[in-house]
This record gives structure tokens, C-alpha cells and sequence, in this order.
């Protein structure tokens, strides 16, 4: 029974995520999304992602860009400018949010190497994260948006993987809405 209650703690802390939004939209000025939002977005470019790469592991992948900002139920989405002075303990809070979990050290392990960046697994869950903000800044600049301009070319400099590069690229080189537009508007009858 403890075991059960312990899963649905976990399950309800999951669910703040949808409740705290990302931070860094501030300073670009415009943008608003919660983590929970943000999170699904990163697993299903992890899933992309993992069709494009041959021998990917592609459910570690996706479970990586589900569990990488969960600490983030606890200690909040804090910006860069906020790091600067303020330490959170991630580590900590999963242990806090896995412990008496008969699956949390698998939690924690993904964590811990989504964190170091060193497998092919989180070197593409990590470009699918900045993938996620790109597809953003990119909507932002179509609709209007001058000042995303100015963030695209640093975000893709994050980019790890030559796979995360050619979705960076293809990304800047077809608008926010060509997708329905070919498929709804431009289509002749």
C-alpha cells in the first residue's frame, strides 16, 4: 500500500508541472509555457530524433526528455540570471521524489546522464531540449516577434548532434505555418 501511495505522490508531483511556467520567457519578452508543456514537446522531438539516428536507444531517449526538468516540480524553473546566485540541489529533490520507489533509481539514473551529456541518448535529449525553444523563437520571429531573431543563432550554438543541426535547419528554413498552410489554404481544389 505504501508502495501504491508513494507512485501517486510522484504522479501528483508530475502534475505541478503543468502548473509552473518556464522562466526564461521573460527576457525574451514574450512566450509563455509551463515545463509539463515544454517536456512533451522535448519527447516527441527525442522521438524525431531517434527515428533519424540509427542504433538510438529510443525509449531512453524519450524517457530522458520526460524526466529531465522533474526536480523542477520542487525546487521551480530557475532562469540563467537566477543560477548565477542561486544553487538548487536537483539531486536531491529526485532522491526526495523517487525514494521508496521500486523504479526511482531508474529515475535518477536517466537524470544523472541526461545531466553529463555523454551517451548518444543525451546528447540527442539534450539537443531535443534546445530544439524545443528553437521551434519557439522560430514561431515567435514569423508572427512578429523581432527579438526571437536575436536568440536563435545562441540556442543553435548549443546544438550537440548533427541531427539536431539539420532540424535547426530545416526548422529556419520553412515558416511556423507552412505546414497547414500547404495542407488547408495553398491547396487548389
Amino acid at each position: 500500500m505504501i508502495e501504491l501511495q508513494n507512485i501517486v505522490n510522484l504522479l501528483f508531483e508530475a502534475r505541478m508541472l503543468k502548473e509552473i511556467r518556464r522562466s526564461g520567457y521573460r527576457f525574451l519578452g514574450s512566450g509563455n509555457e509551463t515545463v509539463a508543456e515544454h517536456s512533451f514537446l522535448v519527447c516527441f522531438i527525442g522521438y524525431v530524433l531517434a527515428q533519424m539516428v540509427p542504433g538510438v536507444d529510443a525509449l531512453k531517449l524519450i524517457s530522458m526528455g520526460l524526466v529531465h526538468d522533474l526536480a523542477e516540480a520542487r525546487m521551480g524553473d530557475l532562469d540563467m540570471v537566477q543560477k548565477q546566485y542561486v544553487s538548487a540541489d536537483e539531486k536531491k529533490a529526485i532522491h526526495h521524489m523517487t525514494e521508496g520507489l521500486f523504479f526511482g533509481a531508474s529515475i535518477t539514473a536517466l537524470v544523472e546522464e541526461f545531466n553529463a551529456g555523454e551517451t548518444a541518448e543525451s546528447k540527442l535529449a539534450h539537443d531535443a531540449d534546445q530544439l524545443a525553444f528553437v521551434l519557439d523563437l522560430k514561431s515567435m520571429h514569423d508572427k512578429g516577434f523581432a527579438p526571437a531573431s536575436r536568440w536563435l543563432d545562441s540556442v543553435e550554438k548549443r546544438l550537440k548532434t548533427e541531427a539536431g543541426r539539420r532540424i535547426a535547419e530545416g526548422i529556419r528554413g520553412v515558416g511556423w505555418d507552412h505546414w497547414w498552410r500547404k495542407n488547408f489554404l495553398d491547396i487548389s481544389d
